[in-house]
This record gives C-alpha cells, sequence and structure tokens, in this order.
C-alpha cells in the first residue's frame, strides 16, 4: 500500500502516503467492527487506501505537486480515476515494491541505513524491530530512519527498476533487507512470538518478485531463495503442539515441508553460476546439509564447520561466530565448542541476545556440569525477548535442577 501509494504522490510526499495508510487501517478497525472482517481484508484494504488517495488527490492537488511523471494526468477529473486505478492493479503494485525496495537504497544512504528503510517502510517493522535486527537501540534507530526518510522524500522521483547499472548498485543491501526479514521471522527479537511465520512468508514473496525481473535473477538471489526456502521448510517442527519452541535436534523432521526442501535444493543448484560466493549460498549450503539429514545424528558437522570458516571469512559476525563454535561442538565434542566460543565470540555484543548464554549453557550441560548450565540459562532466561523463548530456557533451567537432585 505504502509503495502504490508513493507512485501516486511521489517520492517526496512519502509522509503522506504512510498518513493515507494509517487511515485505511483505522477504517477497517471501524469498518469491520460492524461489519465483521471481510473475505479477502487486503483487498478491502487495498480499496480503502486507492479511494482515500483519490479523495487526497482531489482535495490537496492545486496546493500539492504529486508525482511528476503522472503529471497532468492527476490534474484532470477526466484521467485521475482511470489513472489511480491503473496504478493499484496487481501488476502495478508489483513493480511498485520493487521501486520503493530500490528507492529505499540510495547509494547516498549507508548500507544498514537502507536495510533498516525497507524494512521499517516497505516491511512494516517497528522501530524496535529493526533495532534488534541491526543490534541497535530505539534512540539510535529512530533517529537514523527519520534522517533517512527525509533523504528519501528529497529525491524527485521513485527509482526505475529498468536502469541496469543502477539496479545492479543496489541490489546487494535490497538483499540484506530481505534476509534480515527472513530471519526476524524465522527467530526474531518480538515481544509476544519467536517465530513469526508471516514475515518469513513476506520475504520469500518479495524475493520471488526479484526474480521476477529480469536484472534479479542473479546467482545471489538465486542463493537467498534457496536459503529461505530450506529454513521456511523446518517451521511446521520448529513450534510443538504446546506453542514451545524446538530446538533442531528435537524436531521431527517427518513434519518439514519436503516440497518447500526441494525447491530450495532447485534454487541452490541455479545458484551455482558466476564466480562470486556470497554469504547466502554458504548459508544455503549449511541449510541443505542439516535438511538431507535424516537423524541430526547424521548430519555431516565436519562440512558445515568447514562452511562457517568459509562464512566467517567473507562476512564475520559475533553470531556466525557462535554458530560455528556450536557446530564444533557437535563435531568434536562441548569441551571444544567452549573453547571456540571463549577464543572467538565477542561475548559482550552477544550479551542481550539470549542463545548466546543458552549455548554457553547447552554445552555446560552435556558436560555434566549441571549446575553452571544452570547458571547460564537463568542468564538467558533474564533476556530472553518472548515468552516462547522464557518457556524454552526455563525448561533448560528445570532439566539442570532435575539432574542435581538425581
Amino acid at each position: 500500500m505504502v509503495s502504490a501509494l508513493t507512485r501516486v504522490f511521489g517520492v517526496h510526499n512519502l509522509a503522506l502516503a504512510e498518513d493515507v495508510v494509517q487511515e485505511a487501517f483505522c477504517r477497517a478497525l471501524e469498518v469491520w467492527k460492524i461489519r465483521d472482517i471481510p473475505d479477502n481484508p487486503s483487498a478491502w484494504l487495498m480499496a480503502t487506501a486507492k479511494n482515500c488517495a483519490l479523495d487526497v488527490l482531489r482535495r490537496q492537488r492545486t496546493a500539492n505537486t504529486f508525482a511528476p511523471e503522472l503529471g497532468r494526468l492527476l490534474e484532470s477529473e477526466w484521467t485521475l480515476a482511470p489513472v489511480v486505478e491503473e496504478l493499484f492493479s496487481a501488476n502495478a503494485i508489483k513493480d511498485d515494491l520493487l521501486r520503493m525496495m530500490f528507492s529505499c537504497c540510495h547509494p547516498r544512504l549507508p548500507e544498514e541505513t537502507q536495510v533498516a528503510l525497507v524494512l521499517n517502510i516497505l516491511c512494516g517493522f517497528s522501530v524496535d524491530e529493526v533495532a534488534s535486527a541491526f543490534v541497535s537501540t530505539h534512540a539510535a534507530m529512530e533517529k537514523r530512519i527519520a534522517r533517512a526518510k527525509k533523504a528519501l522524500a528529497a529525491s524527485k522521483k521513485m527509482f526505475e527498476v529498468a536502469a541496469s547499472d543502477a539496479f545492479s548498485a543496489r541490489l546487494k543491501a535490497v538483499h540484506r533487507a530481505l534476509y534480515l526479514l527472513f530471519n526476524e521471522g524465522y527467530h526474531g527479537a518480538c515481544a509476544e512470538t519467536a517465530v513469526r511465520s508471516e514475515l518469513c512468508r513476506e520475504a520469500m514473496r518479495l524475493t520471488a518478485a526479484l526474480l521476477e525481473h529480469p536484472l534479479g535473477t542473479t546467482p545471489e538471489t538465486y542463493a537467498l531463495a534457496a536459503l529461505m526456502c530450506l529454513h521456511a521448510a523446518r517451521l511446521p517442527a520448529r513450534v510443538d503442539a504446546g506453542g514451545n519452541l524446538n530446538a533442531l535436534s528435537d524436531q521431527d523432521r517427518s513434519q518439514w515441508d519436503h516440497e518447500l526442501v526441494a525447491e530450495g535444493l532447485k534454487f541452490l543448484d541455479l545458484s551455482a553460476t558466476g564466480s562470486q560466493l556470497s554469504e547466502y549460498h554458504v548459508e544455503a549450503a549449511i541449510a541443505a546439509i542439516h535438511a538431507g539429514a535424516p537423524r541430526v545424528e547424521d548430519t555431516d558437522w565436519k562440512t558445515i564447520v568447514s562452511l562457517y570458516d568459509t562464512l566467517m571469512a567473507i562476512c564475520p559476525s559475533p553470531i556466525v561466530a557462535l554458530d560455528r563454535a556450536i557446530a564444533v561442538a557437535q563435531n568434536e565434542g562441548p569441551k571444544r565448542g567452549l573453547d571456540e566460543i571463549y577464543a572467538t565470540v565477542d561475548g559482550d555484543r552477544l550479551a542481550t541476545y539470549p542463545f548466546y548464554s543458552a549455548a554457553l549453557g547447552e554445552l555446560e550441560f552435556r558436560r555434566g556440569r549441571r549446575k553452571t548450565a544452570r547458571e547460564h540459562f537463568l542468564a538467558a532466561h533474564a533476556v530472553a525477548r518472548n515468552p516462547m523463548e522464557r518457556r524454552f530456557l526455563h525448561r533448560r533451567v528445570d532439566a539442570c535442577e532435575d539432574e542435581v537432585m538425581q
């Protein structure tokens, strides 16, 4: 809705587009209380946004300058409604999604700011959710997004996705935004739940739209699509019937979506062209190894450690280092895993990441040091971000206490 409205009003009226979206949702809250939720809520909201846009254009067109490329088409009552109708068609909206993604990724903005804009404007992330995705504070992210929106509003028009050189220059930031969107859905920092499958689906939908554009069918895009499919295949087993998180080792692999696994492997094959090896290639390869193991004990951990070595060389981060150390523990035992964590992981940067302390607790538990493991699980519980994580960690604390009592 924001993308389509920005196409109508012009990128310099971004705030107006966001206001109209808010108005459409407010009308939904009022009308649906009386008439119930319609059969197709998305279509209702889109139609309401379109009608709101027509109202704004008729009310303000003499005072405001709207999308310059649409010119007098928006000034004439004869052409106004047909033009807006066309701009809200399914194909036009799909193009506008790409335009907005790439408009947010302006080269004058730092890459993290580009990604923050995509997450906030296009994907509906709150400031807190964007801050969590970047391991930043609310205040810092709020200022960054506000400055970026001002820079975006200063542009003369939305990005044209037909421009090949500019498209390629901005593609990396678009990939990063879609990756973070999926990641937030798969194991994010939402206050209500650790798994938000709707965000995963949204990331996959936007990635599919990118793959439909001739310039978007790059090896990196295919690798990103593969990674999303292979991880999304596990979603049915990530949460049990009681709403509790399942660790990968505890998941019932018969519940994995094998059609998505096959699609992910197909995309991974398509990504194996060109000379560039991206982090998405490596992460998708790791996910493919997990997908191919019938049981957790059948996993080729040695190859996974090697892939994490490659990933650390391409894009080192504390979380990648932690994941690598966990793989080392699976391959060589818990003591080696702990040694790797203490030697290679920046614990200070992960102080508020609950699965840092949880990993320490898990490895100490496997060594038989239940008291130490319990302390780590309690530390993880203290920084857990939602009830689902707290329940998961509480069960691990209980497991330590049961062992001590025995």
